[in-house]
């Protein structure tokens, strides 16, 4: 399946970054290694990567702006308790908490409250690219030490 996403190259990465960013299980990781590992432009893939991750939380986030719980439980798999269990951590930590947000299922789970909860659009969006690109910057340096 990383062969699919490696054969469109940056595009590729891009739709394997928002897979992974948004409510689909993927490794947006795999794919950026492969891309690094084969020479790709380090800059392009890093941009590309954090670019569909964000798009991807930014549709998590709008699921959860949406309100519907329905909604949020069948297509999310969040329950409405773990949803309001989170609201004093968001109310106190408020849109820094999306820098979490490229922790797996902890991070969608937060990203989704701050929507639910309609939590500064413009605040949440810029602390989620933090955290998404601080995470593949991980990466890369991870990569760049092996190789």
């Amino acid at each position: 399946m990383i062969d699919f996403f490696y054969h469109y190259g940056l595009f590729g990465l891009f739709l394997a970054g928002f897979l992974s960013g948004s409510i689909f299980p993927f490794n947006s990781e795999a794919v950026l290694s492969l891309l690094i590992y084969s020479g790709f432009d380090v800059t392009s893939s890093l941009i590309m990567a954090t670019a569909g991750n964000t798009l991807g939380g930014v549709s998590i986030y709008y699921l959860g702006y949406l309100g519907k719980m329905e909604w949020i439980e069948k297509y999310a798999k969040v329950k409405p308790e773990k949803i309001h269990a989170i609201l004093p951590r968001l109310k106190r930590y408020g849109s820094v908490a999306a820098s979490l947000s490229f922790v797996p299922i902890i991070g969608d789970v937060v990203i989704l409250g701050l929507g639910f909860f309609r939590i500064s659009p413009f605040f949440t969006l810029f602390f989620m690219i933090i955290g998404k690109i601080a995470r593949y910057i991980a990466i890369i340096g991870f990569m760049k030490m092996v190789m």
